[in-house]
């Protein structure tokens, strides 16, 4: 076979899950407002099962629940006989996979789901199966084409089921009303957690912050910035921001150096000042695009009002830092 059909075979199998996926908008029914709504008023843990592939996709679901903030973990059925089972309690919701919905491993799990009246939510493709018969809630796969030569091996089938508990997901975060400021506190670290970092979170404030009086001297400026060696030192008025100085002002002040020159002489007067709430990210750009290596941040409150009462800095350190 030519490499160049690599591409067409891959084209193919990716068109035909493409086309098989369609068939989700068959399973968002009745059941499924009745599987939400269960989920919804759990007053313990979702707890996800299955067996093989469909196991790993119960895995994937019951990871993306609990990276939401909803309490969540995979039991693995055969683990189960052993003393897993003791992990499921009458306040908890079972949400077990199977495509065939006849896997024999899921029966000792489903008797005792049922024993104790544990609400039990199936996730099959036949109606009849062992599966779904002991469900409470019955969501039904449409039959899918499997995507291979052979269309035998489960490839369709694991990702319409894949997107179903994806679906369950993100229908349950919009109910309870999850947003970006939740998210990054389950995400504190990685590439997710730093893309929503915000500027509150990465400034600092307090005592490290370079700052001056106004009434203070050129020299004691000087002195300030290479002690907190952040390359700037704001010049305050009752706490008030009313100036800034960079090393670059300061050092173009040393040909005409005069201890009593007025630092009011050559601060940059009303220096641009963010919200503390702004996404790092965007602080990072309003940096590169005026040329800037600090930013003074002020309250949300402030913000809002007008006042610029200094609350921190960012510096462009931090972010490169963070990996921003």
């Amino acid at each position: 076979m030519r490499k160049n059909n690599y591409i067409a075979l891959a084209k193919k199998a990716s068109s035909i899950q493409i086309n098989e996926l369609k068939k989700i908008k068959k399973v968002f029914n009745h059941s499924f407002v009745k599987a939400v709504d269960l989920i919804l008023n759990c007053k313990g843990k979702i707890i996800f099962a299955g067996v093989g592939k469909s196991g790993l996709i119960a895995k994937k679901i019951s990871a993306t629940f609990s990276s939401v903030g909803i309490p969540s973990f995979f039991c693995d059925p055969a683990q189960a006989l052993h003393g897993d089972m003791g992990q499921i309690e009458k306040k908890d919701v079972l949400i077990i996979f199977s495509y065939s919905g006849n896997t024999s491993e899921l029966n000792n799990m489903l008797k005792y789901a049922n024993r104790y009246r544990i609400k039990v939510i199936g996730v099959a493709s036949k109606t009849d199966s062992i599966l779904l018969k002991a469900s409470d809630i019955k969501l039904v796969l449409p039959k899918v084409r499997e995507s291979d030569v052979t269309g035998m091996v489960p490839t369709s089938s694991t990702t319409i089921t894949l997107l179903l508990g994806d679906c369950l997901a993100t229908t349950v975060m919009h109910q309870k009303k999850f947003s970006k400021e939740r998210f990054k506190i389950f995400h504190p670290g990685g590439n997710i957690g730093n893309s929503l970092l915000l500027a509150k979170d990465i400034m600092i404030g307090g005592n490290k912050m370079p700052v001056i009086s106004y009434k203070k001297s050129f020299k004691e400026a000087l002195k300030i910035m290479n002690k907190k060696k952040l390359g700037i030192v704001v010049i305050l008025k009752n706490r008030f921001i009313k100036g800034l100085v960079t090393d670059g002002d300061l050092r173009r002040e040393l040909k005409n150096f005069s201890n009593r020159k007025n630092l009011n002489d050559f601060m940059t007067k009303n220096p641009l000042v963010v919200n503390e709430n702004m996404p790092a990210s965007k602080a990072l750009a309003i940096m590169n695009e005026k040329k800037i290596t600090s930013l003074l941040i002020v309250s949300d409150k402030d913000y809002k009002k007008g006042n610029k009462v200094l609350k921190g800095i960012i510096h462009i350190h931090f972010l490169l830092q963070k990996g921003i």
